[in-house]
């Protein structure tokens, strides 16, 4: 009798041995999307350079990064385009596990989220058409109108910038950067602020049309990609980071600011304390 009873002891230990790890595996998101064979990733396709669409097809500095993410951790990775102002309570909701915005990394969004290693300077300018002489430096908004996308870190500094030097400039708000672009080529409003390596972009594709107010007016700021902050996602953005970490360290990381942005940003480790 002893000896059946220890048999079917070690056979269901063995069985929790096996299953326990599955247990696990459910509520682990990076183990999750290798099951799966791939991982559900929210974007916004009109935020150049990061991610945009050309003759139809997803181009931009997000997807060349995620490629790396793909092969170095053995998933496809599947992009799911979305206006920005539900992309990240689509994150909280559950429908995704990580948003590739990227996103300003603020300390309010540092208190909710988990941020990636920053791949980019964030901070913000403005905007202006070439021709316009009654810009020249940001506080030349002042009574004026201005644009920047709902729900953004951008719109965000913008608002505060405006709010600090007492201004009377009223600002208009747009879904997507590209609808502010074009009332800006318009005349609608005179400048729309969004972080500089996204101007810099946009005024060397439409040269003679637009161009960069220097300074920028914002504070220093990065960009990051980022996910839920909880246990099941922290092995996933580690992941993430690692492979960040490395195309850091090896140069692909700064070759891929030039190649979408012009010249490539110095940029830390990890953002520990944002700076708005």
């Amino acid at each position: 009798m002893t000896q059946p009873l220890l048999t079917r002891r070690a056979a269901g230990l063995a069985a929790a041995a096996v299953f326990a790890p599955l247990v696990g595996a459910r509520a682990n998101n990076l183990d999750k999307a290798r099951r799966a064979g791939e991982l559900l990733i929210a974007t916004e396709l009109h935020f150049a350079p990061f991610d945009f669409t050309e003759a139809g097809r997803q181009v931009g500095m997000n997807s060349e990064l995620f490629a790396v993410v793909s092969e170095v951790l053995g998933f496809r990775i599947r992009f799911q385009d979305l206006p920005w102002p539900g992309v990240l309570p689509g994150l909280e909701a559950g429908r995704f596990d990580v948003v590739a915005g990227p996103a300003t990394i603020t300390r309010a969004r540092m208190e909710r989220y988990r941020f990636t290693a920053p791949i980019a300077n964030a901070t913000v300018a403005l905007l202006k058409r070439s021709n316009d002489s009654t810009i020249s430096k940001p506080e030349d908004i002042n009574g004026k109108t201005v644009a920047s996308a709902q729900a953004t870190a951008q719109l965000a500094q913008l608002q505060a910038y405006i709010a600090r030097m007492n201004f009377t400039t009223q600002v208009r708000e747009y879904q997507s950067f590209s609808e502010a672009y074009a009332d800006l080529a318009a005349g609608r409003v005179v400048a729309v602020a969004n972080s500089l390596p996204n101007l810099a972009y946009v005024a060397q594709q439409r040269r003679g049309a637009f161009s960069v107010v220097n300074p920028p007016f914002g504070a220093s700021l990065y960009f990051g990609y980022l996910g839920r902050k909880d246990a099941e996602t922290a092995p996933l953005i580690d992941a993430i980071d690692g492979v960040i970490d490395t195309m850091r360290s090896d140069g692909r990381l700064a070759a891929l600011q030039t190649k979408w942005f012009g010249q490539s940003f110095e940029v830390p480790a990890r953002v520990v304390e944002a700076n708005a």
